[in-house]
């Protein structure tokens, strides 16, 4: 994957998920926490520099905290600097959505899982080889997986 196919994928290519999970809002408020909430099914953004997990480097994956998809591995983890854990590459095609995002006065690319639609962060063209990506993601809408 790199840039022009996230690109793509943003302004609507098909891409299909593995598998699909919906919960009510009544649900998702229930099986996650206040912040976890506001972060993924609100598209929040928490504090940069608010997490262990950006200093987190052991082996393992990352799945998403609302549907438990594995989304990243530790292998494309990496220090970017930003507060936020950062990745090279999803784990699978098709487990990420990308949504092109105008807010805020910037043209970025948000990224969902695409199993049940939780904001995760953002995808920019400024990540280490071999993708040149960094997926930008906010701590509380992964969980880490011991594997």
């Amino acid at each position: 994957m790199d840039w022009r196919e996230v690109m793509t994928l943003a302004q609507g290519a098909p891409n299909p998920p593995p598998r699909r999970v919906a919960k009510s809002e009544e649900e998702w408020r229930a099986s996650l926490t206040p912040d976890q909430y506001q972060v993924t099914r609100l598209a929040g953004t928490e504090r940069a520099f608010s997490s262990q997990m950006c200093s987190l480097f052991q082996p393992g994956r990352y799945a998403c905290s609302c549907c438990g998809t594995e989304l990243f591995d530790s292998a494309s983890k990496f220090e970017s600097g930003t507060g936020w854990p950062s990745f090279g590459a999803p784990v699978a095609g098709g487990v990420i959505g990308y949504v092109a995002d105008n807010s805020h006065g910037m043209v970025r690319v948000e990224v969902t899982c695409n199993v049940c639609d939780a904001h995760l962060g953002h995808v920019f063209p400024d990540g280490p080889e071999p993708t040149g990506l960094r997926f930008c993601i906010n701590a509380l809408s992964l969980e880490k997986i011991v594997t």
